[in-house]
């Protein structure tokens, strides 16, 4: 029987084999976990996300071991997505095919701004970024309002290239307040948040006007704040990259995009090339171009935060000589038009009414310490713009980490639609 002995030796060792990949894939998710600062409600979620990371993880291993890509991926703060999450949480760009007729058939290439670049100057790479027209990588976090960030990302380069000043505008007011076509969260395009800013005159900065992840109702006040403004906006003909390159050689240029498969997903460096669809659910910003090894490219701003592509950044394949570039990035393009100075700054806002006879500073949130039938007798005041009160009625948060632990005197936030919290570094604010 001692012949026996090799045969089984064998066989004991390919089973075990499947144990110890899934072992090894659980220790680095664990890893992956605490680089991502990633929990989970129960043990339950955390097996399913395990079982959705292993998938992500065969997916990034063969695209990678394949040895003949110009990109790779890699195992980002998106690896515990499924595609099908992944899109529902983070695309939100929304043209229907009537929207798109009507734009692209109502304004002309003849409205394009007086300061285009002519085709004979065009230089042969751009970065914007090195030009200080760019602000830094920003994260839209669950909410679908993509739209936004590149319209905000477009107006801040214009206005940087003609006053000299690197301003960040606030996404939040557009996701609060331009409620004509665009549906905040839910989806939107670049053109009527444009219409929106040129009809209110202005755009407030991110500072005043914070964002905050989520739908939330409209900031009257804030629309009086209009530090920067624009004139017009334009469309670039689609499916014309010449004239799309020409655009972006004059200032950043909003595009929409397909960035719902996997691919785009997990994407983290070199020169994007696909495949993917040129359905458009998606919008970025084009910052610069620039070529290497012989391979034509786009320098794309994206709204994930800085832990995914290239600190926020793709590389993605330009003149393929498809007419609808790569993710049909040539298909819906625009810019914002300014020649006008800005207004001059607002004045500094004054105190904070909390009722007929009570005020807190500037700055400062009411909070109501007492009530009685309804009617707060009592207020307070918390040291934060926009804070939520505790129902303690002694501490307050911040508008970024809204949910109150006040037995543990910590502030907390939802991440994604989970019950998974991060807390903040600091405790909560007592009011005074």
């Amino acid at each position: 029987m001692n012949w026996l002995w090799p045969f089984l030796h064998l066989i004991l060792l390919f089973s075990q084999l499947p144990t110890y990949k899934s072992s090894s894939v659980s220790d680095l998710f664990d890893s992956w976990c605490k680089e991502y600062g990633k929990t989970y409600a129960s043990e339950q979620e955390k097996a399913h996300r395990l079982k959705v990371f292993e998938e992500n993880y065969e997916f990034v291993t063969r695209h990678n071991t394949r040895g003949n890509s110009s990109y790779t991926l890699g195992l980002n703060a998106f690896a515990d997505l499924t595609n099908q999450e992944f899109k529902a949480r983070y695309l939100g760009l929304s043209p229907s095919a009537d929207d798109l007729v009507i734009r692209l058939n109502s304004r002309s290439v003849e409205n394009e701004g007086p300061n285009l670049m002519k085709e004979s100057d065009i230089p042969s790479s751009l970065d914007w970024r090195k030009k200080g027209a760019v602000t830094g990588v920003k994260d839209q976090g669950s909410c679908g309002a993509c739209w936004s960030f590149s319209a905000t990302g477009a107006v801040e380069g214009i206005n940087q290239i003609v006053t000299g000043s690197l301003v960040s505008l606030s996404e939040q007011e557009l996701i609060d307040c331009d409620k004509s076509y665009n549906d905040g969260c839910g989806g939107g395009l670049m053109d009527y948040a444009y219409e929106f800013i040129i009809n209110n005159k202005g755009i407030d900065t991110e500072e005043d006007y914070p964002y905050r992840g989520r739908d939330g109702t409209c900031n009257r006040n804030k629309l009086k704040r209009r530090v920067v403004t624009i004139d017009s906006y334009t469309d670039i003909p689609s499916g014309n990259e010449k004239k799309l390159q020409q655009a972006v050689a004059t200032q950043p240029i909003s595009v929409g995009i397909s960035g719902s498969d996997t691919s785009f997903q997990l994407y983290s460096g070199g020169i994007f090339t696909g495949p993917c669809s040129t359905s458009l659910d998606h919008a970025v910003l084009i910052v610069g171009y620039d070529s290497k090894d012989g391979t034509d490219y786009w320098i794309i701003k994206n709204s994930w935060g800085k832990y995914w592509g290239i600190n926020g950044y793709m590389h993605m394949i330009r003149n393929t000589r498809n007419a609808e570039g790569v993710c049909g990035i040539n298909t819906l393009a625009s810019y914002p038009i300014k020649t006008s100075p800005n207004p001059p700054p607002s004045p500094s806002p004054g105190p904070t009414r909390c009722s007929l006879f009570t005020y807190c500073s500037s700055g400062e949130t009411c909070c109501c310490a007492g009530r009685f039938l309804g009617i707060c007798l009592s207020w307070k005041c918390c040291a934060a713009v926009d804070a939520v009160c505790c129902k303690d009625h002694r501490h307050c948060c911040p508008h970024d980490y809204p949910i109150c632990d006040t037995e543990r005197n910590l502030c907390l936030k939802r991440i994604g639609n989970s019950t998974l919290v991060e807390p903040l570094a600091k405790k909560s604010f007592s009011v005074s």
